[in-house]
């Protein structure tokens, strides 16, 4: 069983509108991210505090369950609300999201009796594109959340991490995509057309 939650909470400020519902490709992105996961899910919930405006996506809504808490509770929100123990964390402004990565993430998850599986990249950390076993991540981001901490990995060094380098990921995802998140109405043009190159 595999819950793939993709997070729709962001504030959008550099793109001046909601960057979930904004049209890529004629549809609205998180549409896109979604149908590039669903092969993999056997649930699938979008976390956002606006459901009104996502209802369209006959999807279970969660609100934020830790309200205020930035993006650790946003987590702490995706990983409570799955109903199995392998957890999908995506981003909603992700237009290269793979699936190859989290199906990678839970074979080394379960081989490896790993906690969490992220990438590290040059930019550090990828929360919002990684898998997460529930049963010890949530009780450790509740204690970091009640210790009044907001890194988002402010609760790795209590669980099991398996941090994936340049290398592996590189073998996972050869076009370096996977992890790039949509912030100004430039970049989604830059996503569009690189989308069509690799369509055509």
């Amino acid at each position: 069983m595999l819950t793939v939650v993709i997070q729709a909470g962001g504030q959008s400020s550099r793109m001046g509108e909601d960057k979930a519902l904004k049209p890529f490709l004629g549809k609205p992105l998180i549409q896109r991210v979604i149908g590039r996961l669903a092969p993999i899910a056997n649930e699938m919930i979008v976390t956002t505090n606006r459901p009104d405006e996502y209802g369209f996506l006959n999807l279970r809504l969660v609100p934020d369950l830790k309200p205020g808490r930035g993006a650790l509770g946003g987590l702490y929100t995706a990983i409570a609300s799955a109903s199995s123990d392998f957890v999908a964390v995506a981003a909603c402004d992700m237009p290269f999201v793979s699936r190859i990565f989290f199906e990678s993430a839970h074979r080394l998850m379960v081989e490896e009796e790993a906690d969490v599986v992220i990438a590290k990249t040059d930019e550090g950390y990828e929360p919002f594109h990684a898998l997460y076993r529930r049963e010890t991540c949530l009780p450790a981001i509740e204690a970091a959340i009640d210790a009044d901490q907001w890194k988002v990995i402010a609760w790795f060094p209590q669980v099991k991490v398996r941090t994936l380098g340049a290398e592996e990921i590189k073998a996972i995802d050869p076009s370096g995509l996977c992890f790039w998140n949509l912030n100004t109405p430039e970049e989604f043009t830059q996503a569009e057309e690189k989308v069509k190159k690799t369509t055509q």
